[in-house]
């Protein structure tokens, strides 16, 4: 496990570009931390009172800091705003006048009613980047709705498809859509930079948790506009595909990947059954797809007898794709995980020494790095006013007068 210098310099091929995160939870600052992670200077905007809803995410804590919000801001700068105030707001705009980036997740109108949508920060940086993440989008007859993870992925067909057949609707563990959200606004801000570098102007990008849950159904979309028909829950088996899936071993599950007939024909063989090449309910992978249960049901009959430890060696050996159904420690402290740098050490000022996620996108020349973990609440109001021209006799001015909130 790595451990991050506080307060490093930005290493990242995003360096200096400079980001106002007016986001909060998930979508949003899985946002800013992917930016900051390559480089982005980011400054998290939390609300008064109480900051980004996360910090109240209480359950498990660190020392009384939210683990989720740790999470979730490392590597980030933050200050706390009152933007219902006047002179908050004109704090924002100041801010506005430096910045590249603007993220928010607000509810539709929300930002404009207060004098600090698109159009009039644009007034101000016609080079901003202003970029929205929403339930649905800033267009259409959703567009109004709040947003959730869980709510996405219910409109977006994810849990239509999630779960084994005949059960119940099942949500993907992880908060896809609100993750993929966050990715697809960070493409959306490289990719709007880009056109700013070649015409010197700025754009409003506009993405959401249902189109990111859309975005994820790639596979049964195709299906159903081919054939028109819905395609339902799988389990752990590919849609398009098999042998492609979980399977029972002696003590535990194994995940095989015969996704072509060369790793088919390999695996048949591993296992003791060679006879099943021959066999036509199993000839190509339609055949094997039309009797996919059976298949499953015959090869793991021959993997119940050994255990997981032995079958990964030996289809390891074999160069098929296979692999172990982790659990997330398992996963922490896999040897892989670890020389990729995908855990790392931060020294907290109060939770003190915790762990992050690593870095996701590795570059040969501008490595990206964890240099700070995340902020206590308005822990760097005085440093980054100071950075943006306000005197200490104002800053103090300010925060007397509920403006902001000093940490």
């Amino acid at each position: 496990m790595s451990a991050a210098a506080v307060n490093e310099p930005a290493t990242g091929p995003l360096a200096g570009l400079r980001v106002l995160e007016l986001a909060q939870i998930m979508a949003g600052p899985s946002c800013g931390a992917l930016l900051a992670d390559l480089g982005a200077e980011v400054i998290k905007v939390e609300k008064m009172p109480g900051g980004d809803d996360t910090r109240r995410y209480a359950e498990p804590s660190v020392n009384g800091e939210s683990a989720a919000f740790m999470m979730m801001n490392r590597n980030k700068r933050g200050i706390a705003l009152d933007l219902k105030t006047e002179a908050g707001r004109q704090v924002l705009r100041t801010l506005v006048e430096r910045a590249d980036v603007l993220t928010e997740n607000y509810r539709k109108g929300a930002l404009d009613r207060l004098g600090l949508g698109f159009a009039a920060l644009q007034a101000i940086n016609p080079a901003l980047i202003y970029c929205s993440i929403s339930g649905y989008g800033r267009t259409g007859p959703s567009a109004d709705k709040g947003g959730f993870d869980l709510i996405a992925q219910g409109v977006s067909g994810l849990m239509s498809i999630t779960g084994e057949p005949g059960g119940p609707p099942v949500k993907v563990g992880s908060p896809v859509t609100d993750m993929n959200a966050g990715m697809l606004a960070a493409l959306g801000i490289v990719s709007a930079y880009v056109h700013r570098l070649k015409t010197g102007r700025g754009q409003f990008v506009d993405t959401s948790l249902m189109e990111a849950g859309i975005h994820q159904t790639a596979w049964q979309a195709a299906i159903f506009f081919a054939t028109g028909v819905s395609p339902g829950p799988g389990g752990s088996a590919h849609v398009l595909a098999a042998p492609y899936q979980a399977f029972p071993t002696q003590d535990g599950w194994i995940n095989i990947g015969g996704a072509n007939q060369a790793n088919w024909e390999r695996i048949a063989r591993l296992v003791g059954a060679p006879e099943l090449i021959a066999d036509a309910r199993f000839a190509d992978n339609s055949a094997r797809m039309r009797n996919r249960d059976e298949l499953a049901r015959l090869l793991g009959a021959h993997l119940r007898e050994r255990p997981t430890a032995t079958w990964l060696r030996a289809l390891d050996e074999a160069g098929i794709p296979a692999g172990p159904i982790q659990t997330i420690g398992q996963m922490a402290v896999d040897p892989q995980t670890r020389a990729r740098d995908m855990v790392v050490a931060l020294d907290h000022p109060v939770a003190g020494r915790t762990q992050a996620l690593g870095v996701p996108v590795k570059f040969s020349a501008t490595p990206g790095n964890i240099r700070r973990p995340a902020p206590t609440f308005g822990q760097h109001t005085r440093e980054v006013l100071l950075e943006h021209g306000f005197s200490e006799a104002e800053i103090v001015a300010l925060a007397e007068g509920g403006a902001v909130a000093l940490g």
